[in-house]
């Protein structure tokens, strides 16, 4: 059973909330490659939100690598070890993150405590 929980006080806009929903699913293996994701109908009628949302939530998890579209039946987990394009984009966004944390003083040593 999916469980996409939408926070309206949430910052982050609402595709963002459904999509980081199903890569957390995803990562930590409670969806396995080829489960078949809700239809964007049954997302958005489940959810109370617009399909054009979750449509958009789709796009991106699919240009990321987390899911593949199989035409006319819908949207399925795909096999994580390949998204090696969001490996690459959150290497980058790593890269940044500790660039920024060196500027600010914060030791080596802190960041490790992250790590574990």
């Amino acid at each position: 059973m999916l469980l996409i929980q939408i926070n309206y006080r949430d910052s982050r806009p609402i595709y963002e909330q459904v999509m980081d929903s199903f890569r957390n699913q995803i990562i930590s293996g409670e969806m396995k490659k080829d489960d078949k994701l809700p239809s964007v109908r049954e997302l958005s009628a489940e959810l109370a939100i617009n399909p054009n949302t979750i449509s958009r939530a789709y796009r991106e998890l699919e240009h990321e690598g987390y899911i593949y579209t199989a035409q006319g039946k819908g949207c399925f987990v795909a096999e994580v070890p390949g998204a090696d394009s969001r490996i690459k984009e959150l290497k980058e966004k790593l890269k940044q993150l500790i660039s920024e944390l060196k500027f600010l003083g914060v030791r080596k040593e802190e960041v490790d405590d992250y790590w574990n």
